[in-house]
């Protein structure tokens, strides 16, 4: 299986299945001398483990890392840094129901099909549980770019769409409510439905916002290696993630030239920032800022019909423990990868002057 490593610079590669021994990964190319703050690596962790809150999975994972090489004394060393997340409260029979036949709208047919064999317990290595070993680089990369903001929210669950931008907003709320949306009003609105939602057996899709400041200009390249196809690949390598806009995104269409132009300032700052921070690949110092869309998570726990390795038609229900929708514990994730690339480019930037 190809694809396990992204980075250029800053190399993050995982391992491990949603259902097996341990989930872990090896980071490689962090600079040495960076202090650790393992609280802040264990409090994004947090942030994403399940069973946090009644609005996603009940699975009971402590995801407590242990760490194996590439720190001394609480600072990187420069070398590999090897760690693992022990899995502790798999329910692989909950599983057994799909063995022979396939989720609509999940990996399970397609792994089949590549393979030839799949790992049918909770997805996998198919499993967003693999995301838990991004987190733990993406906390480390923060730690290497302590001068940069990273910030992310739930903007929408389902049709509840938050209509303010980030600069209406106090993202210190972010954390205060188990939807992870700063605006108090809607994040009761959001848990409501999303509880409505699991009642019913199904699931609801999301938006997540990110927004990334004192990003210094420069970052980013003119070609194939532009900043924001590189955010892109990062945000549409998570699970379940159908879509990615920045700047101005799709709304950009509906303007002219003259309204979305971004003006500048005598100090090379600009009066408005449609370009979203980037412009021709480029970091341009202004603020960073991104949606990243969600589908419904594919399993529900409801009757459907679906077909089994044979091509009949077969009727099942979904079981076990799953997220009525995932974008409250995305959060950490679409900040960890935020940060693997934000920590790649500057190193790439680093090494080209």
């Amino acid at each position: 299986m190809a694809g396990n490593t992204f980075g250029n610079l800053f190399k993050l590669a995982t391992f491990g299945e949603s259902h097996g021994i341990a989930i872990g990964g090896v980071i490689d190319g962090c600079p040495s001398g960076i202090k650790l703050d393992f609280e802040a690596i264990q409090t994004d962790l947090n942030r994403r483990k399940p069973g946090q809150s009644k609005i996603v999975t009940q699975r009971k994972e402590p995801d407590t890392v242990e760490f194996y090489s590439g720190i001394f004394e609480g600072k990187t060393t420069g070398t590999p840094i090897g760690f693992a997340i022990h899995n502790t409260n798999q329910k692989s029979h909950d599983y057994s129901h799909i063995k022979d036949s396939y989720r609509p709208s999940h990996a399970d047919y397609v792994y089949d099909k590549k393979y030839g064999f799949r790992d049918y317990r909770g997805g996998g290595r198919s499993s967003a549980r693999e995301t838990a070993s991004r987190v733990v680089a993406g906390a480390i990369a923060k730690q290497f770019l302590n001068d940069i903001k990273i910030n992310a929210y739930v903007s929408q669950v389902g049709d509840i769409k938050l209509n303010k931008t980030y600069k209406e907003l106090d993202l210190a709320n972010t954390e205060l409510n188990p939807v992870r949306c700063p605006d108090p009003d809607m994040a009761t609105k959001m848990e409501a439905y999303i509880k409505s939602i699991k009642k019913e057996g199904d699931t609801i899709g999301g938006v997540i916002t990110c927004v990334l400041q004192n990003v210094p200009i420069g970052l980013g390249e003119p070609a194939f290696d532009k900043l924001h196809a590189e955010l892109g690949k990062a945000m549409l390598s998570i699970n379940a993630v159908k879509g990615f806009e920045y700047g101005s995104g799709f709304l950009g269409v509906t303007m002219k030239g003259s309204q979305h132009n971004d003006q500048f300032n005598n100090d090379g700052t600009t009066k408005t920032n449609f370009s979203g921070g980037i412009q021709g690949g480029i970091s341009n110092g202004m603020d960073i800022y991104f949606n990243v869309a969600f589908k419904p998570v594919a399993t529900v726990i409801q009757p459907y019909e679906t077909i089994d390795k044979k091509g009949n038609t077969v009727k099942t229900q979904g079981k076990g423990r799953h997220d009525p929708c995932v974008v409250p514990r995305a959060v950490p994730i679409v900040e960890a990868m935020a940060a693997l690339v934000l920590a790649d480019y500057t190193l790439l930037n680093n090494s080209i002057k």
